[in-house]
């Protein structure tokens, strides 16, 4: 599913492209926020079709696969502040991506082992944005 675990918390802002080392390998952000809302909204493509089903399996949808082009608004984003704010709302679809995967997991719509590691990449984008927004916060201030 995914290539690795976060290993490095280094962020880089190079003509507003980051990067971020996942074991030996090094992924471009934005690729790897797609990657997840495609895995995410795979799950979301298994849940049952039953009326609570269809209702979590569109709110997955919804918010794992707003991260990446929210970022990629973020990337291009007019001042800092305006990166700022948009970062937030990255991190705000990933906090709740994170959420209504737990969700998923607590109502044994599969099996836990098949959402750890998607839930793992949860925990890890949502760090990696909330110490973004931080840093550029910080940043900002001085």
């Amino acid at each position: 599913m995914f290539n690795g675990r976060f290993s490095s918390g280094i962020l880089q802002c190079s003509h507003s492209i980051f990067h971020f080392q996942l074991v030996e390998r090094v992924y471009d952000l934005e690729d790897r926020l797609v990657e997840f809302a495609v895995v995410v909204s795979g799950l979301a493509d298994r849940l049952p079709r039953t009326a609570l089903g269809r209702h979590v399996a569109g709110q997955l949808i919804r918010c794992s696969t707003a991260a990446a082009p929210n970022y990629g608004e973020a990337c291009n984003a007019e001042s800092q502040r305006d990166f700022i704010h948009k970062m937030r709302v990255c991190l705000k679809e990933l906090r709740e991506t994170l959420v209504w995967l737990k969700f998923t997991k607590r109502k044994v719509y599969l099996r836990g082992n098949e959402l750890d590691e998607v839930v793992r990449e949860s925990d890890q984008l949502v760090r990696i944005f909330a110490a973004s927004v931080r840093t550029a916060e910080r940043n900002r201030d001085l």
